[in-house]
């Protein structure tokens, strides 16, 4: 052996299934990074090809540059980079530091042949450098595959305005953002380990008491607790640096969770989506309630038609708000038939406390839009010429509007029967088609014929679907999500189960003194849910105000009528993977503990 070094894919080789976590965090941070940056650029050349068709010379870059739309969606690509950079960071530290505790006497014996701190050092970051030889590749064609995959699927299933994108497209800026996040999340995860590393006490090392200067002097003060679930907390919280990486692979994920989160209603915001989205609207060509209610029959009835639905409308009707018989007020009445009703519910336009159920048929009950500046609410009654009626339900924003903020107006959405009785209006002002998905050219053409006799107006939207195009980054954004949650419980249950073969020779011990299976599986277990309980106290603490700033940031300053709310049901998934993920990582530790005869343990006590 020529050098100390020679010994790092030595080490490498004995130690494979050790640093087989390691591993995969670094090639996962690797794949994220180098997929994220490469469908941005990917996305980038669709756009620049499109744009400079229809305006010759121009430059997309600049042009994002300078609207505050791409401002905002290039700084927040920024934090989430670092977002992803610092959990990698943590999560390969956190599992490299387990790995040292793991090897203290290697470490020891290296010391004792008269290596220096600073050599041991070396050798840590040495070695993870070199995991970085095996990772950093597979990260990169992985991250490559995806996008390419990603591509080909909203390319040719998709479609739309992805029919464009590049399919087998090489991103420099992904390829360099990835091996750049893989060296550098490996470097900054080194330096913890490697510092604990040169720390070793030879004599301690070598004498295989690798723990004696970590035991505690005193006695472990149960509480409450019975006394394993005691030791599994001291045992949790014993070690300082430990318990910060475990926490903070916990908190990261909560707060990277939260932040993905937030995407999703970005992604509601610039793409609404609506189960009462119309393929072709039909309307007079003044607006006026002139169409036929005969219409939405004979539509039907036709080839290629899925659901027909129609709306009424009559603006600046005479009200009183409030107890006001003297009817000082407008409001303006929109009727809804069933399909569009129940939209509404399904699409989650309505806020709490609304009572859908109340407006159908003929009924004295109501919607009303709403923003966060009106003045009424659910319960509300008002006075439309000699009927008194109620507002029942509320909506989030007023749809009706370009900003969807009210103004100060308030808009009625009435059952079609309701709307009838109070105005007398029976036509429609439009009527929506929705097509099935086999409906043909043929098929709009005969529905435009019908629309054109009878002289109303046709708007074909179907090329105006945005459905696809949700779909992809929703999914997207899912698949992150997801890719996150496996790779943080994977890292969580590697390393309390080496935390544990770090203590093993304890675990023995108690086991020879008259502790069952049983408490030692609790007691593993309570070290896990302290790491777990304290990442998800902290990950909500920055995770739920960096929500409301990414939220506010990203859509409150572009849809000034969108309020953020307590995203109940991000937390909901929070608790239970936090449980899932203590549970997993208690078990099979426990389990091979519990398997491992006494004397087994504790032969080299």
């Amino acid at each position: 052996m020529r050098s100390y070094l020679s010994l790092i894919p030595i080490s490498a080789k004995v130690h494979r299934r050790q640093n087989r976590m390691t591993l995969l965090c670094i090639i996962f941070s690797v794949f994220m990074v180098t997929a994220i940056f490469s469908m941005a650029e990917m996305g980038t050349r669709m756009e620049q090809s499109r744009l400079s068709e229809k305006h010759g010379d121009f430059s997309l870059l600049s042009s994002l540059i300078n609207t505050t739309m791409g401002q905002t969606l290039l700084m927040t690509a920024g934090v989430m980079f670092l977002l992803v950079l610092i959990a990698g960071v943590l999560m390969i530290s956190s599992s490299m530091n387990s790995s040292v505790a793991q090897r203290t006497q290697f470490f020891g014996m290296m010391r004792c042949i008269g290596m220096s701190k600073q050599q041991i050092i070396r050798f840590v970051r040495l070695e993870a450098l070199n995991w970085c030889k095996i990772a950093v590749p597979i990260g990169l064609v992985l991250g490559v595959l995806a996008s390419w995959t990603l591509c080909a699927a909203l390319r040719f299933l998709v479609g739309e305005e992805f029919s464009n994108i590049p399919l087998f497209g090489i991103s420099s800026i992904g390829i360099v953002s990835g091996i750049l996040v893989g060296v550098i999340t490996v470097l900054l995860a080194a330096r913890i380990p490697a510092k604990r590393a040169a720390k070793v006490s030879p004599v301690v090392a070598v004498s295989g008491n690798t723990e004696s200067d970590k035991m505690s002097h005193h006695s472990v003060h149960t509480g409450f607790f019975k006394i394993e679930t005691a030791l599994g907390i001291h045992h949790a919280v014993a070690a300082k640096k430990n318990l910060f990486l475990m926490i903070g692979s916990f908190a990261l994920s909560i707060v990277l969770f939260l932040s993905f989160s937030v995407m999703i209603d970005f992604v509601d915001h610039l793409m609404p989506q609506s189960v009462a989205t119309s393929d072709i609207d039909i309307s007079s060509s003044d607006g006026a309630n002139i169409i036929d209610s005969d219409m939405v029959q004979t539509l039907t009835n036709m080839e290629g038609v899925k659901q027909v639905y129609g709306r009424r409308s009559s603006f600046d009707v005479a009200a009183g708000l409030k107890g006001d018989t003297t009817l000082s007020s407008t409001v303006d009445i929109v009727s809804f038939d069933d399909f569009d009703l129940k939209a509404l519910q399904k699409d989650g336009t309505l806020r709490w406390g609304s009572d859908l159920s109340k407006v159908y048929g003929d009924s004295r009950y109501v919607l009303a839009t709403w923003d966060r500046n009106s003045s009424w609410d659910v319960g509300d009654t008002l006075l439309v010429g000699n009927e008194q009626i109620t507002i029942a339900g509320l909506l989030k924003y007023d749809p009706f509007s370009g900003d969807g903020l009210t103004d100060g107006k308030i808009t009625l959405i009435t059952s079609g029967e309701t709307f009838t009785r109070l105005t007398g209006i029976t036509d429609y002002s439009l009527i929506m088609v929705q097509t099935t998905s086999n409906a043909t050219d043929e098929d709009v053409a005969t529905i435009g014929q019908i629309v054109e006799e009878n002289g109303y107006t046709m708007n074909d939207k179907r090329d105006q679907r945005t459905s696809g195009t949700y779909f992809a980054f929703v999914a997207c954004v899912y698949a992150f999500l997801g890719i996150i949650t496996l790779v943080t419980v994977l890292n969580i249950v590697n390393s309390i189960s080496m935390s544990v073969s770090a203590r093993i020779k304890q675990y023995g011990a108690m086991r020879a003194v008259g502790m069952d299976g049983n408490q030692i599986s609790k007691m593993i277990l309570a070290e896990a849910f302290t790491y777990a309980f304290w990442g998800c106290v902290i990950g909500c603490m920055i995770g739920l105000p960096l929500s409301k700033v990414l939220y506010d940031f990203l859509i409150t300053n572009h849809f000034p009528y969108a309020v953020w709310s307590l995203p109940i049901g991000a937390l909901a998934i929070i608790v239970l993977f936090v449980i899932v993920a203590a549970v997993l990582a208690a078990y099979s530790p426990a389990k091979r503990i519990r398997t491992i005869s006494v004397t087994e343990t504790i032969n080299e006590l």
